[in-house]
């Protein structure tokens, strides 16, 4: 016999931090792989996506940050991960905390200031959907629900 929990999605929980400068976001360049993404990571068991997200900053770059307001939310599955659900989170204007960055050194070797029209040199594709979308939401004062990347018509 079959229960009916089992039909449930499970899915992995992931949040990061936009920062926004004009018309540039901040990347982290992660170590591993040695690819762009913005600072973020996984959400641990019984930890909200805000609380996760300035852990992350945190983590990647030694600063304490608030997750001021939710930006968007992705449902994202893959192949490989199964359901996964993307939360992106504007944690304010850096300023003078730019200044104060301290980068682990282990997740994080890099950061770069990246124009919105330039994203498709550092990321793949779906994290460029994402996160120009993210930027629309970020600039227009709203939130946006996205599936694959995308806003849901």
């Amino acid at each position: 016999m079959t229960n009916p929990v089992d039909k449930f999605a499970m899915p992995r929980l992931a949040s990061g931090a936009l920062f926004v400068v004009g018309d540039k976001i901040l990347l982290v360049r992660k170590t591993y792989g040695n690819c762009w993404d913005i600072t973020g990571g996984y959400v641990d068991r019984g930890e909200s996506p805000a609380s996760a997200c300035e852990r992350e900053v945190r983590e990647e770059l030694g600063l304490n940050r608030t997750a001021r307001r939710l930006l968007a939310h992705d449902w994202a599955p893959s192949d490989a991960e199964g359901d996964k659900l993307l939360y992106i989170f504007d944690c304010g204007e850096l300023g003078r905390d730019e200044h104060a960055i301290r980068l682990d050194g282990t997740e994080i070797d890099r950061t770069e200031w990246v124009t919105v029209d330039d994203l498709a040199h550092y990321v793949i594709p779906r994290l460029e959907r994402r996160l120009t979308n993210t930027y629309r939401a970020y600039t227009s004062g709203t939130i946006l629900y996205l599936e694959h990347d995308e806003p849901r018509a």
